[in-house]
């Protein structure tokens, strides 16, 4: 039980968008994707009600090892510290972090936008990405957020914040101006430096 609450480490890194950070745990915190844009919908999952307790929380998405945390106020060198401790105590407690209602009030996937967004990564996208030898996979769409992640040469590439955001993202709001988020879910940090061996 103790090597089970051993020393959770987590990296802060701050996205190119200022109000973003991704905090990367060493271990699954969720299976699956979760996101939570207020207080009144966390209640009832111990880590998101204890994360947006903290001033300045606007919206948590959750995905495997990786906490997405979005503030309304507040300095990041500040509220890292505050996050990291809600995450460390939550794991360390046990128990069910997000509870079932949480998941039910999802926002359904459109099929449709699902299908289009598909299609654009196919034809549109993964081929340039491919002369790299990388690649971006469609993990979901909910209401108008699509979620990617990036594997081959693009996971752990120092830019592949860069070619989200001024790449793939431009090319699906282009595409389909209904989207209004593109959030990546990859972990980079287990990513290997595609130009070096």
């Amino acid at each position: 039980m103790a090597g089970k609450n051993k020393e959770i480490k987590i990296i802060a890194e701050p996205q190119m968008d200022p109000n973003l950070c991704r905090f990367v745990v060493d271990r699954p915190v969720y299976k699956g994707l979760v996101t939570c844009k207020n207080k009144r919908t966390a209640e009832g999952s111990p880590l998101l009600e204890t994360l947006f307790a903290i001033d300045g929380v606007r919206e948590v998405m959750i995905s495997g090892g990786t906490v997405t945390v979005a503030k309304s106020s507040g300095d990041w060198k500040k509220l890292a510290g505050k996050i990291g401790v809600a995450i460390r105590e939550k794991l360390s407690a046990g128990g069910p972090l997000i509870s079932e209602e949480q998941l039910n009030r999802q926002m359904p996937t459109d099929p449709e936008l699902k299908a289009k967004v598909q299609k654009i990564l196919d034809e549109a996208v993964n081929p340039g990405l491919g002369m790299h030898g990388g690649s971006v996979e469609l993990i979901d769409v909910k209401g108008t957020t699509v979620f990617l992640t990036m594997s081959g040469g693009c996971q752990g590439c120092a830019s592949a914040a860069y070619t989200l955001r001024y790449g793939i993202e431009q090319i699906l709001r282009e595409k389909a101006p209904e989207i209004t988020e593109v959030v990546d879910v990859t972990d980079h940090s287990s990513g290997r430096n595609p130009y070096f061996s």
